[in-house]
């Protein structure tokens, strides 16, 4: 896919971060709209930008969990009879979840896991058939950085997200064998100032072995963002235009995904020693007089 002037994408996680940036840029290049999110506020607020960049593009959107498969199955259906075809569809919509292993509860690994790995299954199985059908397809599903690498005290995250990276080059693979003229993309974003770190679950057993404040916490990690949203989506639909198989977004998951390839066992000792590094840091500048701490 070349150009996107004309087609019809389906974006989930469309209120808000990378979701409305795809949005507000694919509508800069003539591209019709499907949007959905849970959050109806932040998805309303997104149609009328897309609607105000480009009144002539037909846009919808619809209130979703992407947990629930008959809802995306419907949306899905819903939404090619309202556009006619649909061309690309970016599985985005993604939650954060921190915990040790050992004290994760079963209810957030299964929150978690339904949206970060169901929901891309849901829109990449309930869009298909469609792809297909309009002759012309790509298929956008949101990894991460931490699909590449693990993290401490990201376990249930880093599941997942390697989870969507085997699903989607399975697909790729799949759909390069099929020659169906539908093709599929893999991105894994590093550090993008997003609202995901503020809306994340946070578990408390990451108390005095990562943080010491959760807040704090949530603070200090929105510091390492490097990437801004809308550059993010551009980057994106870049690897699209390309039909790249993987798009690296930023200089961190660039760098990283660097390391990882030279020490693929290895990276996990300098992980460590970095997490002790930095609470070794927290500590000493907890200790410091209130006037002397950095801010």
């Amino acid at each position: 896919m070349k150009a996107f002037d004309g087609r019809v994408a389906a974006i989930t996680g469309a209120g808000s971060g990378m979701g409305r940036e795809l949005a507000l840029e694919l509508a800069r290049r003539g591209c019709h709209l499907a949007l959905a999110d849970r959050d109806a506020e932040g998805l309303d607020e997104t149609v009328r930008r897309a609607q105000a960049i480009a009144p002539a593009l037909r846009v919808t959107h619809q209130v979703l969990d992407v947990a629930e498969r008959d809802a995306v199955f419907a949306w899905a259906a819903a939404s090619a009879e309202r556009h006619g075809r649909i061309n690309l569809v970016f599985n985005n919509a993604g939650v954060a979840f921190s915990s040790t292993v050992e004290g994760m509860q079963p209810a957030d690994l299964a929150w978690i896991v339904d949206i970060n790995f169901w929901g891309v299954v849901h829109g990449t199985q309930a869009f298909l058939p469609y792809l297909k059908k309009s002759g012309e397809g790509h298929i956008v599903n949101t990894s991460s950085l931490f699909g590449l690498l693990a993290q401490p005290g990201m376990g249930a995250y880093n599941a997942t997200k390697f989870a969507v990276r085997g699903f989607t080059e399975a697909l790729r693979q799949e759909l390069d064998l099929m020659g169906c003229g539908v093709s599929a993309t893999c991105v894994h974003p590093g550090g993008v100032k997003t609202g995901i770190a503020r809306a994340s679950r946070v578990d408390k057993s990451l108390i005095g072995l990562l943080i010491d404040d959760e807040q704090q916490a949530r603070e200090d990690f929105e510091k390492l963002f490097m990437t801004d949203a809308a550059r993010a989506a551009r980057l994106i639909l870049e690897g699209v235009r390309k039909n790249r198989r993987r798009v690296l977004v930023g200089a961190d998951a660039r760098l990283l995904d660097l390391i990882g390839r030279l020490l693929p066992a290895g990276y996990q000792a300098l992980v460590v020693w970095y997490a002790r590094r930095m609470r070794r840091v927290a500590a000493r500048q907890m200790r410091a007089p209130q006037d002397q701490r950095p801010t």
